[in-house]
């Protein structure tokens, strides 16, 4: 009864998602969806209807309706007017910060549940009227007893039941799309709605989005480019989020920015150095830089800083995904396109038995035509898009810890050509790509992880003693029942082999890791170098034949 109730819900739904469609004159979609493919002559014979609003309009005002995910999806379009009509990206812009607000005293009973205190007690002031409203929180201004400007983050009631009603549904597509479309199954499309659950998930925490912000802010501190608000802990719960009040111009306002006289170029060069630097330097990048949560200081409007806001989606990678980005991107701009190919291969993004030399080529005929625009003009974002699109058809699956922040840098790219057309992405980028990798390649960097590792180095070295003696007593005992075999030659011959064979594989197990280990700690700590590389690659090679033994 439970999973038929569930079923009937979710096709309650996707009615209640095509109505939504219908109603704001957005037909097209609606015929096209899976449910009325097969009734779709029936639109033959309906009578033609002209929309009375554009489209741009009709879509924000369907999203909107349909909730908190679709606003989000909105959210994602709008910061790319190079791939929408100028117009529609426009309207759905009014989503970063225009999402119609719920009522001030939900907001004021919502803190008085969460805090157990009325709002006069927390706040000597607090505004009712909300200064903005997102589609999972809105913001109110409010000033603390010591007279401190705050504003105060507050969760929209219900909304986590919306969510996790429009989650399902998301999943349920991706079902249908893994029964009916064969290309699906490369794709993940579950693996990445459970991403955007996860993601969704941690926005509905707003005391790790204050977490998030304080880590933001220890990043950057003392820096020029970018200025994270303080959080105010006390006043923190897991629907209430308070943060020091900031005023700037939004990023996007263009007519405010020139009039305070900004140096737009230098701020639309910063916006990408802060991304590559958080990605890379940081690794901790925020993830969720539209234009309603950017902010610029133009208190000196030659050195323009960024404020940011709204930290609930922030993305890491892991240090092999972040060494394969980048060596990625400096290969492609040096048409290194053999580098391209092997990267994709050792990261595993492809099969292992794809032939290099095929992949080579498929890069190099896709590839190679971008290089006839400026670099002003190459995107960053639809170099990685067209990079996995030609992987494509060497099996490569999605990678769903690359698709936030695939979002995230065509956001930044979007922003950037949008405050500076002449914008040259991989001018600002390639110094901090190859600071990253002489960093990263760096020995004192190789010794610096290698003391940081050393609590559990050191604990592995102080039980070898033990594990030595071990094996010297199980050397003793084999050439004991050596002895005795040869004392017995009328034995079991099997007996000594076995035994030998035991004895073998342990010496070899031994003087194997010995090696290994040492060669480790001598290429962290000496030089040069290529000694210990090599002890290491003697005792890997001692340690698989003891294995195969």
């Amino acid at each position: 009864m439970t999973t038929l109730r569930r079923r009937l819900r979710l096709l309650l739904r996707m009615l209640a998602i095509q109505r939504a469609l219908v109603r704001h004159g957005l037909d097209e979609v609606v015929w096209r969806a899976h449910l009325l493919r097969p009734i779709a002559w029936v639109r033959k014979i309906l009578p033609r209807r002209k929309p009375r609003q554009p489209l741009g309009v009709r879509l924000r005002l369907a999203l909107e309706e349909l909730g908190p995910i679709f606003v989000k999806f909105g959210q994602m379009l709008s910061v790319r007017p190079d791939l929408l009509d100028p117009e529609v990206a426009a309207e759905l812009a009014k989503l970063q910060d225009q999402v119609p607000p719920f009522a001030g005293a939900l907001a004021i009973e919502a803190l008085e549940r969460a805090f157990k205190r009325k709002v006069g007690e927390l706040f000597a002031e607090f505004n009712a009227t909300p200064l903005a409203a997102a589609s999972i929180a809105q913001v109110h201004t409010a000033r603390l007893s010591d007279g401190q400007a705050v504003v105060v983050k507050v969760l929209r009631p219900n909304v986590a039941a919306l969510i996790a009603r429009d989650v399902e549904v998301l999943y349920a597509v991706a079902r249908l799309a893994e029964a009916y479309w064969p290309e699906a199954r490369r794709l993940h499309p579950r693996e990445i709605v459970a991403e955007f659950e996860k993601t969704l998930g941690n926005e509905l925490d707003l005391m790790r989005e204050a977490a998030n912000a304080a880590q933001l802010e220890r990043n950057f501190a003392g820096s020029n480019l970018l200025y994270v608000p303080k959080v105010y802990w006390d006043y923190c719960r897991p629907n209430v989020l308070t943060l020091e009040r900031i005023f700037g111009v939004q990023v996007d306002d263009m007519p405010a920015l020139r009039a305070a006289g900004t140096d737009i170029r230098r701020l639309a060069e910063n916006g990408v150095e802060i991304f590559f630097t958080q990605v890379f330097r940081h690794n901790f990048f925020h993830a969720d830089m539209h234009p309603g949560n950017i902010f610029v200081d133009v208190t000196d409007p030659l050195a323009p800083k960024y404020v940011a806001v709204d930290f609930g989606i922030v993305g890491t990678l892991d240090e092999r995904d972040q060494n394969y980005l980048a060596e990625n991107f400096l290969a492609f701009f040096r048409r290194d396109y053999r580098r391209v190919a092997a990267l994709h291969i050792d990261s595993g993004w492809v099969p292992p038995g794809t032939r290099l030399d095929e992949l080579e080529s498929a890069v190099r005929s896709v590839c190679e035509p971008i290089f006839n625009k400026p670099l002003k003009d190459i995107s960053f974002g639809m170099v990685l898009l067209r990079l996995f699109q030609t992987a494509r058809q060497f099996n490569m699956e999605v990678q769903p810890q690359l698709v936030l922040l695939q979002k995230t840098l065509l956001a930044i790219e979007g922003l950037g050509r949008q405050l500076y057309p002449e914008l040259d992405l991989w001018t600002t980028a390639k110094p901090v790509l190859e600071q990253w990798m002489r960093e990263r390649h760096d020995p004192r960097t190789q010794i610096k992880r290698l003391i940081e590792a050393w609590p559990e180095i050191s604990e592995d070295l102080s039980v070898l003693p033990r594990l030595l003696h071990r094996a010297i007593r199980r050397a003793e005992a084999r050439e004991a029942d050596e002895r005795r075999a040869r004392a017995n030659p009328h034995g079991r011959g099997d007996t000594h082999a076995v035994v030998s064979a035991r004895g073998r594989r342990l010496e070899r197990a031994i003087a194997g890791a010995s090696l290994l280990l040492a060669g480790v700690i001598w290429s962290g700590l000496s030089e040069p170098q290529w000694i210990g590389w090599l002890a290491s690659a003697a005792g890997l090679l001692l340690l698989a034949l003891a294995r195969r033994d």
